[in-house]
């Protein structure tokens, strides 16, 4: 990190530990804390107060190695030169402050689309910044960290309001708030500076009007606060709030969504972005930045992105694309250049302003209700429009073209596409002595076939809907095969492996109990999240020998619609209950098939 420039980290490690000592301190058990504190694969979530217990209990010895963990970060960060920007308290407590504190202005947030609103892990507490108690909580929290760490900081992050709106929008009553926070944070340090995430101005845009932006931004000195234009590479905040109405701000590059594997990105604006917002007029750009929810995915864009620090012109994209490459694979190429030329105007150049999260079919579990079909008395040609509207050139979509919510997406060629894919590949006898090569040459393979699982998806559902059965046997067969060999694809790579995840959550462990439970965690986050009967949160990442076990509940899915195009039947009320999710998913610690299937850590070729 150090190398590529970045000066300002987040240090958010160990949080927990340090949280335990100071809610004691407020007469809170561990009891509470248990119910608290999410699991180990769920700890940004239970941070931003989207839930709680979820995963957990927290053992202590996870606190106490992941405290030890970050006074070890901290001090290489020092040592680097870097300034590590620390956590402080936005509001969020646990359940039993309520009781403990009657009098406070304590309110139950609502179901963040995360748990299904159960009570045992939804609807976190929220401390009003208005109570005296979030000043005294929140300064007790940076002194206890000065205590562990020492003064080695006065950057502070705190994201009060990130996806949850403030109960009223009186600019007067938000100005409040605001100056209540940095309070907390600035009590004890006096140059305390708050650095905020800008993602709620995007998220939230018909809360955050200009009175109520200015009335937030304005609420504490000038200078003490920074914030994050955190979706500055698709949705810049800078360009309409008169640059952040004078508060500084970093240029920030969010990209991934959920550390999904997927190659995508916008190489043209990051080349020219931040190169755009500093010689702006009026600029109050200080930095740029990178925050992306997942790594290990699309280095081209962070290796671009890392540079923009160091550059006060736009980069001329063709030739650093030669540089990039070579300096990746070790050998110049003239097919690998006209691959990465074709890859930058296509799938590197993604212009319609989709914020990309890989919904595409073959990492998510089957969630159709074919049924619908013969519920209504739509054409079925129209029924296949509302449904299933797609352009070719364009993007598919799963859903209704009408939802908000994030579906499988297409923006590029995919016939350019596949002649990079054959550069590549004849540049085997070249490159292949390059891990960096190979590992480029498999994600490339991924996203093609990916892209064309999509397709043969759709054509399934055409037949089906069209009453024909031996179309829908053909198309369901190839898209079976499909799976079957992206699985191949991906295990052919250490990098795209199940395995190293999860045996680097089992080697934390200091108990076979709490082996299984990281396991479980690790498992769990990326492939069910969290599913019941009446919801789909199903998040499967690409991974090999993650998708061997998706053909079974595939093949069940696409058998039953089959037969009913035989039989002419609706699917019964007693079948839809009986989803796949209902099959794989237990409560505690009753890991489904995919989360109990060996996987190993070592590609196989």
């Amino acid at each position: 990190m150090a190398l590529q420039g970045i000066n300002l980290p987040l240090a958010f490690t160990g949080q927990e530990a340090i949280w335990e000592k100071v809610f004691k301190n407020f007469n809170t058990s561990k009891k509470d804390l248990d119910g608290f504190f999410g699991g180990p694969a769920f700890l940004a979530w239970a941070r931003m107060g989207n839930l709680h217990a979820w995963g957990g209990p927290l053992q202590q010895s996870w606190l106490d190695q992941q405290l030890a963990l970050q006074k070890l970060i901290l001090t290489r960060m020092v040592e680097l030169g870097m300034t590590p920007v620390l956590p402080s308290f936005s509001g969020n407590v646990p359940a039993s402050l309520k009781r403990i504190f009657p009098s406070a202005n304590i309110t139950r947030l609502g179901d963040w689309n995360t748990v299904n609103g159960d009570p045992r892990w939804c609807c976190t507490y929220l401390l009003d910044p208005s109570d005296p108690l979030f000043v005294e909580i929140g300064d007790a929290f940076i002194r206890q960290q000065m205590e562990e760490y020492g003064d080695i900081t006065d950057i502070y992050n705190c994201d009060t309001f990130n996806e949850n709106s403030p109960p009223t929008n009186d600019p007067a009553y938000i100005s409040l708030l605001g100056a209540a926070v940095y309070k907390a944070m600035s009590k004890t340090d006096k140059d305390a500076v708050w650095l905020m995430q800008g993602w709620l101005f995007s998220s939230d845009s018909a809360f955050w009007k200009p009175p109520q932006m200015k009335a937030l931004l304005h609420s504490v000195p000038l200078g003490k606060m920074i914030v994050l234009d955190l979706f500055a590479d698709v949705k810049p905040i800078w360009e309409t709030s008169s640059q952040f109405y004078g508060t500084p701000y970093v240029w920030c590059l969010l990209h991934n969504f959920g550390g999904n594997i997927e190659m995508y990105g916008i190489l043209d604006v990051i080349s020219s972005g931040p190169v755009d917002a500093r010689i702006s007029q009026n600029s109050t750009m200080v930095g740029v930045g990178m925050c992306m929810e997942g790594i290990e995915q699309n280095p081209v864009v962070y290796e671009l992105m890392s540079e923009m620090a160091f550059r006060s012109e736009k980069v001329p994209l063709k030739e650093w694309l030669k540089s990039y490459s070579y300096r990746r694979y070790g050998k110049k190429d003239p097919q690998i250049d006209s691959a990465w030329e074709i890859l930058h105007q296509t799938i590197y150049n993604c212009t319609d302003g989709i914020a990309d999260h890989n919904k595409d079919f073959i990492v998510q579990f089957p969630d159709w209700d074919p049924s619908d079909y013969f519920h209504t008395n739509m054409s079925k040609e129209t029924h296949v429009h509302n449904l299933f509207a797609h352009n070719n050139t364009k993007r598919f979509f799963l859903r209704e073209t009408t939802t908000d919510l994030p579906r499988a997406h297409l923006w590029y060629s995919t016939e350019e596409v596949i002649i990079a894919l054959q550069l590549f590949l004849d540049a085997g006898s070249h490159l292949a002595g390059s891990l960096t090569y190979r590992y480029d040459l498999v994600d490339l393979m991924r996203q093609v076939l990916s892209k064309l699982a999509n397709q043969v998806y759709l054509d399934a559902m055409t037949a089906f809907q069209q009453k024909n059965a031996k179309a829908l046997t053909l198309q369901s067969l190839k898209f079976v095969e499909l799976i079957k060999d992206i699985d191949t694809l991906l295990a052919s790579d250490d990098n795209f492996l199940l395995g190293t995840w999860i045996e680097s959550a089992k080697n934390l462990a200091a108990s076979p109990r709490e082996m299984r439970q990281y396991e479980w965690n690790a498992r769990t986050q990326v492939t069910m999240w969290y599913d019941t009967r009446k919801t789909n949160q199903s998040k499967l990442h690409d991974y090999g020998d993650i998708t061997h076990s998706l053909p079974i509940f595939w093949i069940m899915w696409l058998k039953s619609l089959l037969t009913m195009l035989c039989f002419l039947l609706m699917i019964s009320e007693q079948i839809l209950e009986w989803t796949v999710r209902e099959i794989l998913f237990a409560e505690g610690f009753n890991i489904f098939h995919i989360l109990t299937s060996k996987s190993g850590t070592k590609g196989r070729i």
